[in-house]
């Protein structure tokens, strides 16, 4: 038996022939073939033949019409019948099998010399010879086994020839197909499946398409399954590849085979459930024994799932899981809570299971006490699914009762979640307080809640979680005050009491902005604004001081950003608005606080925040509009300082309206504020246009907020401008100046020609009207019939109050005649007559 060329799967190369076997003796050979014979049978004339060869030679004799004869003699025969010669080929078999020995040691040897010599062409023909054996010979496959070879294979796989690589894992591919008892040799041991599995990474296709070919073949055993399994990262290896866009078809074909194969493990089936591939998993929870449903449900509460694959598992098994829960023995019902827990935490898997019906079930063993009910343990998890599904935003008007219908924000179930909430330990509680929170963050189910919390009489027993010694009971009471504060504010301020200078620490300790601290903050600045004595309270606790300079330091960079800050800083703004509100009503000592914490120019900073936070923006306006209100009174008017005088050719000054070139207007004294005609400055008087670049941006960027799409904000900022223009300033025509070199003046007339709202609409025809008593300006807007055409409107629809306002303003613009001056002309000749 000769040996062949290589071919290597990386390409082709002839490889010089090399005997290894004995020669074969004349009498082996088969005349008619020239072949060593593997059935030799002896005819009449005691020649002897290979079976086939000589049936062939008698089947082309009749064919043909001849006599039968003796190849080898030509002489006639009279019978066909042969003899086997079971003696020839018992020697024969003994002879191959000593060359097969002898071929086998020498590729053994090929294999083993080419780790240390790295002979790789000997090594190629070994495994070449070594493959052609399991094809030609039906016990070679066996033979191999027995002889040892199968290792010294396998050991090729580690060699640093790419060629070798290919040739080792192509063999032990046909050495395994078929063959359970090579499989256990090659996986049931070593490394090797180790070896092969770290192929299915490699960068070389070919390597990984073999290996896996390879790990086919090994996984129809069942122990290597476990084998396979138990390699770190295995798994994960062939579901990507068998989940791969870029891969051979065949190859991908071939790696979800063995993932198949591999399923018959419940531990592989965890592990397939971590990489992604769940199905397995949820056909045994489906298919499966209670037994195996509750193992299937353990795994299940165990993995962390993406959104997606929440809601797949919920369309598949949250009706069984629902099923469990209500029947289940305890350990059953452990298991499958804990997976609804995972389940339930995406909103659209949280809607599927309220479809299902988990709601009834859940909320029944959650308030249930006594005995044969949920121990505690359970009733956290319980307490944890319930918060999910309120998170989802459908389960406050669904009942939990199909009898009496009674939903989650009934009074009675809500009297119910408040008592557990006092009676249970911490983790129950802070589920319970989501619950909450979830149920009063909707404006459906929000007032039912506060009514329930009301008439239990719960407000102080909440208020008290804010000094919890757990922070995430803390977080969530504050968040759960914060929404029922609008609600019942002032309750909520009376019932605070104490526990303020704990809100105000909780609001502003710390080095980074917490949650806690957000939600501390957005508490404080929801309690009612106008409540003095909470103000006095919080000003003696240093509430507005410490909010002052957090808000101060993030501004600096100098306290580290995150997804906190954005609410924080709301809640911040909104309690030191409440600051600028007390400054008319509670007088000296609030001016001295806003200009101590400098809140003028820290509302003016934050009006930049219109984009990102309009809530932060609105408040910064009212804040604004509420001080510059107090400029007039709080400017130091100078001894003999000029009166400011009105300007003439305003509008051609300002280039507001398409004009330019005028001569300047006359200024008052040296440092003396133009509109309110004294000493002025943005800390300390909260002038809006003293002068010096901080109240510059000030009108600026109020006028920047005239444009934004939020009418609450722009009707904020229009306020706060009109303080410049109202009978509180020793110039209001100097107001409507700094307003247009601003370029506010078509910001402002935009706003009433758009006429959003009423309330934004007031405003407006009120701000142009004062424009307007410039004279320039209403002579220059006279042409712009939108501008009239607004003001009629407001005329015409407006209340008492925007109709005289707007009345004004077309007089100014003399569409309705001033008959004032013939009335009052009138008067006397009637008199004298």
């Amino acid at each position: 038996m000769m040996m062949g060329p290589v071919h290597d799967s990386g390409g082709d190369s002839e490889l010089e022939e090399q005997s290894y076997q004995e020669p074969a003796f004349d009498a082996f050979m088969c005349p008619l073939t020239k072949q060593v014979m593997q059935d030799p049978v002896t005819i009449e004339t005691g020649q002897t033949f290979e079976r086939e060869a000589i049936l062939k030679w008698f089947r082309e004799c009749r064919d043909s019409g001849r006599t039968p004869t003796c190849p080898l003699t030509q002489a006639e025969l009279r019978t066909t019948d042969v003899t086997p010669s079971i003696a020839l080929r018992n020697v024969i078999d003994e002879w191959r099998a000593r060359n097969q020995d002898k071929e086998l040691d020498k590729a053994c040897a090929s294999l083993t010399l080419h780790l240390h010599l790295h002979s790789e062409d000997d090594a190629l023909r070994a495994l070449l010879y070594i493959s052609q054996m399991c094809q030609q010979r039906s016990g070679g496959k066996n033979l191999l086994r027995r002889q040892g070879i199968i290792p010294a294979i396998a050991a090729m796989l580690k060699s640093s020839s790419r060629r070798v690589r290919l040739k080792s894992l192509e063999v032990l591919r046909a050495v395994v197909e078929g063959n359970d008892d090579n499989k256990q040799e090659l996986g049931g041991k070593g490394d090797t499946i180790r070896t092969v599995i770290k192929f299915l990474s490699n960068e070389h296709v070919e390597e990984r398409e073999l290996a896996v070919s390879l790990l086919y073949e090994l996984s129809k055993l069942d122990p290597i399954c476990e084998r396979i399994g138990a390699v770190y990262g295995a798994i994960l290896l062939l579901v990507g590849m068998g989940s791969s866009k870029s891969e051979n078809l065949v190859a991908v074909e071939k790696a979800e085979s063995t993932l198949r194969n591999l399923e018959k493990y419940e531990t592989n089936v965890k592990q397939m459930a971590e990489n992604g591939r769940l199905q397995p998993l949820l056909t045994r929870l489906i298919q499966g024994t209670p037994q195996v449903q509750v193992a299937m449900a353990e795994y299940l509460g165990e993995l962390a799932l993406a959104n997606d694959v929440k809601v797949v598992v919920a369309e598949q098994v949250g009706a069984l899981l629902v099923s469990i829960i209500k029947t289940g023995s305890l350990p059953a019902r452990e298991a499958t809570l804990k997976a609804l827990r995972e389940i339930s935490s995406n909103e659209s898997s949280a809607r599927i299971l309220l479809e299902a019906g988990i709601l009834p079930p859940l909320v029944k063993d959650l308030l249930s006490v006594g005995a044969g009910h949920l121990p505690m343990r359970l009733k956290e998890v319980s307490a944890a699914i319930l918060a999910n599904l309120v998170a989802s935003g459908a389960a406050g008007s669904m009942a939990v009762d199909e009898e009496s219908g009674e939903t989650l924000v009934s009074e009675g179930v809500v009297h119910s979640l408040l008592h557990l909430i006092s009676n249970t330990g911490p983790a129950i509680e802070c589920r319970l307080l989501s619950v909450l929170v979830g149920l009063t963050g909707s404006p459906a189910t929000v007032a039912d809640v506060v009514s329930g919390v009301r008439s239990s009489g719960a407000t102080i027993s909440l208020v008290q979680f804010v000094e919890a010694a757990h922070r995430e009971i803390r977080v969530e009471s504050l968040k759960l005050l914060r929404n029922v504060s609008p609600h019942m504010g002032a309750e909520l301020a009376d019932a605070l009491g104490g526990h303020l200078g704990s809100l105000v620490r909780a609001a502003s300790d710390g080095v980074a902005v917490t949650e806690e601290q957000a939600a501390a903050a957005g508490l404080l600045g929801d309690l009612p604004e106008r409540d003095w004595e909470l103000t006095r309270q919080l000003q003696e606790l240093g509430a507005f001081r410490a909010l002052a300079s957090r808000l101060a330091e993030l501004r600096r960079g100098a306290i580290r950003g995150n997804r906190h800050v954005a609410p924080f800083t709301e809640g911040a703004v909104k309690a030191l608005y409440r600051v600028t509100c007390a400054v008319g009503i509670l007088g000296a000592e609030y001016v001295e606080v806003a200009r101590e914490l400098g809140l003028a120019p820290l509302f003016v900073e934050l009006l930049q925040q219109q984009q990102q936070q309009i809530a932060v923006a609105l408040y910064s306006a009212m804040a604004l509009e509420n001080l510059s209100m107090q400029s007039g009174r709080l400017t130091v008017v100078p001894p003999e300082a000029p009166s400011p005088v009105a300007p003439r050719g305003l509008l051609l000054a300002c280039a507001c309206f398409g004009g330019g070139g005028a001569p300047p207007p006359m200024a008052p004294g040296p440092g003396t504020c133009r509109v309110h005609g004294g000493l002025c400055s943005l800390r300390e008087s909260f002038c809006l246009v003293d002068g010096k670049a901080a109240a510059a941006a000030a009108v600026e960027r109020l006028v920047a907020c005239l444009e934004h799409a939020d009418a609450r904000l722009v009707e904020a900022a229009l306020a706060a401008l009109s303080t410049l223009l109202g009978d509180g300033v020793a110039s209001a025509a100097e107001g409507v100046l700094a307003l247009g070199e601003a370029d506010g003046l078509r910001p402002v007339v935009e706003v009433l020609v758009e006429n959003r709202t009423e309330a934004l609409q007031r405003r407006a025809v009120w701000a142009v009207e004062r424009i307007l008593r410039v004279e320039d300006i209403a002579l220059e807007v006279a042409a712009d019939q939108t501008v009239a055409s607004a003001l009629v409107e407001a005329y015409r629809n407006g209340d008492a109050r925007t109709r005289h306002t707007a009345e004004r303003a077309l007089r100014h613009l003399d569409r309705i005649p001033n008959f004032s001056t013939a009335f009052h002309n009138a008067k006397p000749r009637r008199d004298s007559s």
